[in-house]
């Protein structure tokens, strides 16, 4: 384990060697060590299994460096890194990478100037940077047993699969710039994501859990969640192809929001004429009911940072207040790029992330961190249903992307688990998983709000960095097409 106390100094005498090459402008010098901790789930209850297997550990630690190198009249920019080496020699290998990688980029504006101060402040748990192999695996065997618990308890024994993971993410980094940032953060996360699959009933269930600190953390709710949720989905039913009134769950508008809507919301997509929004700074783009925010510095919350990996402090970022789109999400370079009279982002997204956190080699790009959406006039799930009255519920969809390319909204879905049909503004019969596909547009989606909770949960869909604290929403003449007729 590398400690914050080891890159900060290796930043600080990278830079001081830096400084050194008259060649050099400007640099920055970023160091970051991780830890990827993976328990997977592999439970069958017809097939001998050991139900938890051994946890799996990615680490990595190393340095990179962004800099401006003189070339006549012109500005080059170059990038490079070295990894597991924080020394002199190291410095000067990603420094010579840089070099040789450098470019003109007539986009490249600066490095990002220091701004405000962060807001967040020891905010990771040390319980869990010290964490025990026995304590890790025994996260595994609590989301387990919640399952089985549930399960056993109403007769269900056999035919069971139960998969999934428990993740915990443990980061460290420092920054250092010629231009005066300095800096140093440290995180923690802890995830559980279940799946209950009783196989003779023909149902899946999803839960999940997330904290940034050990004693909060619950991955037996996770589980226990996932067994509910497919046992109450048992004797599912197909329903006709057509337009319908729909509730979107917590998870399906987190899919939704992170596969469609907010990479259409960052300055890069704008700059690639790849958003449905392109040109629409200003104008009004949805219910006047909706809210969309992004914040990096709220306490408590999976996706917070104290800094950006630019050394920016995180913040809120409004994308879309009162159905009027307002902001995007950007880094230092697109930020400066599209500054104005009229617009001065405030680049708060400039983040490396890869598979396993913060990562040394990748130059900054856009990154949500918490997104919340949220209406003005926020009501109740029982009132949702009133209003939907005969509609279907939608608790969970997979396999969300965009089609006919991200600038048309288009977007496709599958409905999989834990979703049910709508009488009379009551809960009715569950939908048969896997036969109902959602073929529909986000704009469609953004202006057709029938209505949103209140209430709100933290959530965190398959391969994607940021949380979206997702409410249930109501939306009008959903486009829902029947799929798998040979499933029976």
């Amino acid at each position: 384990m590398i400690k914050t106390e080891d890159l900060r100094r290796a930043v600080a005498d990278a830079l001081k060697y830096i400084r050194k090459h008259k060649d050099v402008i400007d640099a920055e010098v970023f160091a970051s060590w991780n830890d990827l901790i993976t328990i997977r789930l592999n439970y069958t209850s017809d097939i001998p299994c050991n139900g938890v297997h051994e946890p799996k550990s990615i680490q990595s630690y190393g340095l990179g460096i962004l800099a401006t190198f003189k070339k006549g009249s012109k500005i080059e920019v170059g990038f490079g890194s070295v990894t597991n080496d924080l020394t002199k020699e190291g410095v000067l290998d990603a420094l010579m990478k840089a070099k040789r990688n450098r470019v003109y980029d007539p986009d490249f504006k600066a490095l990002p100037d220091p701004i405000d101060k962060p807001s967040l402040k020891n905010y990771h748990d040390n319980s869990v940077m010290k964490i025990s192999e026995k304590d890790t695996v025994d996260l595994g065997w609590k989301a387990l047993d919640g399952s089985l618990k549930a399960l056993n308890n109403r007769g269900h024994k056999k035919s069971i699969i139960i998969g999934g993971d428990v993740t915990i993410l443990r980061e460290r980094m420092a920054i250092k710039t010629t231009k005066g940032i300095d800096d140093f953060d440290e995180t923690t996360s802890l995830t559980a994501n279940i799946t209950v699959m009783i196989e003779n009933k023909n149902v899946k269930g999803t839960g999940w859990s997330m904290d940034t600190h050990l004693a909060a953390f619950k991955p037996e709710a996770a589980g226990r969640e996932a067994a509910e949720s497919a046992m109450k989905t048992i004797g599912g039913r197909k329903i006709g192809s057509g337009k319908h009134n729909v509730i979107f769950g917590n998870q399906p508008l987190t899919d939704i929001a992170s596969n469609v809507l907010i990479p259409s919301l960052d300055l890069s997509s704008v700059n690639a004429s790849n958003t449905p929004f392109l040109g629409m700074l200003g104008q009004e783009i949805a219910s006047r009911n909706l809210n969309i925010y992004d914040d990096g510095s709220i306490k408590g919350e999976t996706g917070s940072r104290k800094i950006t990996c630019e050394g920016v402090p995180t913040g809120r970022t409004d994308l879309i207040k009162n159905g009027t789109l307002i902001g995007f999400l950007t880094d230092n370079y697109f930020a400066r790029k599209f500054k104005s009279n009229l617009y001065n982002p405030i680049p708060r997204n400039g983040f490396r992330y890869s598979t396993n956190g913060r990562d040394y080699k990748n130059k900054a790009g856009i990154s949500p961190t918490n997104v919340v959406i949220e209406g003005n006039n926020g009501t109740t799930r029982d009132n949702l249903l009133k209003q939907v009255d005969n509609g279907v519920y939608i608790g969970r969809i997979w396999y969300t992307y965009a089609i006919n390319g991200l600038a048309m909204g288009d977007f496709t879905s599958t409905i999989i688990a834990d979703s049910f049909s709508i009488k009379d503004g009551k809960i009715s019969s569950p939908l048969k998983p896997n036969t109902i596909r959602i073929n529909t547009n986000i704009k469609h989606i953004l202006n057709n709000i029938i209505g949103i909770t209140k209430k709100k949960r933290s959530t965190l869909v398959w391969g994607s960095g940021e949380v979206v604290i997702a409410p249930e929403v109501a939306v009008s003449n959903v486009q829902l097409d029947n799929i798998a007729g040979f499933l029976g």
